[in-house]
């Protein structure tokens, strides 16, 4: 699907229920590196579901999340109903409709691959306040670290639609362009899931680069993925590792 914006559409249900979320540390870090306080305003750049959303409201903040899906930011909504200070917005990291100079953090978890690097930069630069940072967050599934993980990633490359030309393991490049000439940083974090077999089932189907119901090869897939649980399943679960990879740097003095 050339369109990011609509890629999730028919995802969204089991993005909510089995995506990672972000570990509490991301706050710590930024508390401690940023400046980040209570007061501070975020705005989350393809904000989705609210899972990064929330994490920062939880802190107290008062976060506009931004989303050109209907479907996700719909979800996101109810999601964060019951946050007085949470605003949800639709629009894009080219053009989010925010006031020039108005939040203290642009962040964006699982997204930045998809935005127009240039574009955006512009779009943040504007909103931004001069003392502003940006932060950019994913969670990195480890694709070798157990024998379950290797074969599921041997499976995402022989079913995935377009699973080697989306995926975002390898940013840094995109990362140190987008902010150059200025520097950055990067912190790491440990960040696990573990999931029955119907768990590992919407972690699968949660992702925009496999095959969904109806397609040829979605029976074949479930199965290879049933039989993948079964051989690596410990007292009837599995588990998902993750590094949580946090970029964060400023774009103006």
């Amino acid at each position: 699907m050339s369109d990011p914006t609509k890629r999730f559409s028919d995802r969204v249900e089991n993005y909510i229920n089995f995506r990672p979320g972000y570990p509490d540390a991301v706050i710590d870090l930024l508390t401690e590196e940023c400046r980040l306080n209570q007061q501070s305003i975020i705005a989350d750049i393809g904000s989705g579901t609210g899972i990064l959303s929330e994490l920062f409201l939880k802190n107290g903040n008062r976060v506009f999340g931004v989303e050109p899906n209907a479907a996700m930011r719909g979800a996101g909504e109810k999601l964060l109903e019951r946050y007085a200070k949470f605003k949800s917005i639709n629009g894009t990291a080219e053009a989010t409709t925010l006031s020039d100079d108005g939040v203290d953090f642009v962040v964006a978890g699982q997204a930045f691959h998809w935005f127009d690097q240039k574009l955006a930069r512009d779009e943040f630069s504007k909103i931004l306040k001069a003392s502003g940072w940006i932060v950019l967050l994913w969670n990195e599934r480890r694709i070798d670290s157990t024998p379950f993980l290797r074969v599921y990633e041997q499976m995402l490359l022989k079913f995935g639609t377009d699973y080697q030309e989306v995926r975002h393991e390898r940013v840094y490049q995109d990362v140190e362009s987008f902010f150059s000439p200025r520097e950055f940083k990067l912190r790491n974090f440990d960040n696990r899931q573990c999931f029955d077999f119907q768990g590992v089932k919407g972690r699968l189907l949660s992702s925009s680069y496999v095959p969904a119901p109806g397609h040829e090869d979605f029976e074949a897939m479930l199965e290879e993925l049933k039989n993948i649980f079964e051989e690596h399943q410990k007292a009837g679960e599995v588990a998902f590792e993750h590094d949580t990879r946090v970029y964060f740097g400023q774009l103006k003095n």
